[in-house]
C-alpha cells in the first residue's frame, strides 16, 4: 500500500507525529515506538517505518542539544562500542525488512510494544526479567556489542529501539542526561538509515519521501510542547501516560495482523 496524502490522512499522519513528539519531549524516548506503531495500525506496516525514519533523525537532532560538548565527547567515547555495532545490525534491519510480509510484520510490531510495556512497568513483577537485565545490562564492552547489535537489528527493521533504551536505563545517568544519550545514540543510526534506505530503494514513491521530510516539522514541534510539560508531571504520571498509549497501540496491532478486526 502506497502512502497517497488525502486531507484526513495528512491530519491523522500529523496529529500523530505531533503527539509520538509530545510523548518523546515529556518522557524522553518513545517518538519512534509511538509513532510508528500507531502509523503501522494504518497503512502499509513496512511503509510506517520508513516514513518515520527522517521525522526520527529530526526529533533527535532536536534532543540531542541537551548534552553540552563535553557531555557529548564523553558520552561518544563511553558508549562507542554500543553504536558501532547498532549500527552493523541497523543496516541488516533494513535489508530484510521488505521481505517480511504485512500480517506478521503487524504482529511483531504489536508484540513488540506490549513486551516493552511488560518490561517497563513497575507494578507486576516479571519472572526472570531483573536476573536478565543483571546479566546483559553490564557496561562493558562485550555487553555493549551484543545488546547494540541485537537492537540495531530490531531497531533497523521496526524503528524500535528499546533494548538500547533500557540499556542506557541502567547505566546511571541523570534524566537530562539520558535524554540527550539517547538521542545522541539514535542520531548517529538514523543518519545512517537515512541513506541505507534511498540506497536499498526502501521508499515506496516520492509521496512517501517527500512526507517523510516535511512530517519532521510537527515532529519537532511536538517536541518542544512535551518538553515545556516535562517539568510539571511526574515521573509515575509520564510512565503510565506511554505505557497506556503503547499497549492500546500493541493490541491494535495484534488485532490487526491476526485478521481479527
Amino acid at each position: 500500500m502506497l502512502l497517497g496524502f488525502s486531507p484526513e490522512l495528512a491530519a491523522g499522519v500529523v496529529l500523530v507525529v505531533v503527539v509520538a513528539g509530545a510523548v518523546n519531549g515529556l518522557a524522553g524516548f518513545g517518538f519512534a515506538l509511538v509513532g510508528t506503531m500507531a502509523l503501522a495500525t494504518a497503512i502499509d506496516p513496512a511503509t510506517a517505518v520508513v516514513f518515520m525514519i527522517l521525522p526520527i533523525f529530526a526529533v533527535n537532532l532536536s534532543l540531542v542539544r541537551d548534552l553540552s560538548v563535553g557531555e557529548l565527547r564523553t558520552c561518544g567515547r563511553r558508549f562507542a562500542p554500543l553504536v558501532a555495532a547498532a549500527l552493523v545490525g541497523t543496516v541488516a534491519g533494513l535489508v530484510v525488512l521488505d521481505r517480511v510480509p504485512v500480517g506478521p510484520l503487524k504482529v511483531g510490531l504489536g508484540l513488540v510494544s506490549l513486551a516493552f510495556v511488560a518490561s517497563a512497568q513497575q507494578t507486576v513483577r516479571v519472572p526472570g526479567l531483573d536476573r536478565a537485565k543483571e546479566g546483559c545490562f553490564v557496561e562493558s564492552t562485550p555487553a555493549m556489542v551484543g545488546v547494540g547489535a541485537v537492537s540495531g537489528l530490531l531497531f533497523g527493521g521496526t524503528n524500535v529501539g528499546v533494548q538500547l533504551i533500557a540499556y542506557l536505563r541502567s547505566c546511571d545517568l541523570t534524566h537530562g542526561v539520558f535524554v540527550g544519550v539517547v538521542a545522541m545514540v539514535f542520531l548517529g543510526l538514523n543518519g545512517v538509515r537515512v541513506a541505507a534506505a534511498g540506497a536499498l530503494g526502501l521508499y515506496p514513491s516520492l509521496t512517501v519521501a517527500v512526507g517523510s521530510t516535511l512530517a519532521a516539522i510537527p515532529a519537532v514541534a511536538g517536541v518542544a510542547v512535551g518538553k515545556q510539560l516535562r517539568s510539571s508531571v511526574g515521573e509515575r504520571q509520564r510512565r503510565v501516560a506511554v505505557l497506556t498509549l503503547l499497549t492500546l497501540i500493541g493490541f491494535r496491532l495484534v488485532v490487526g495482523g491476526l485478521g481479527i478486526a
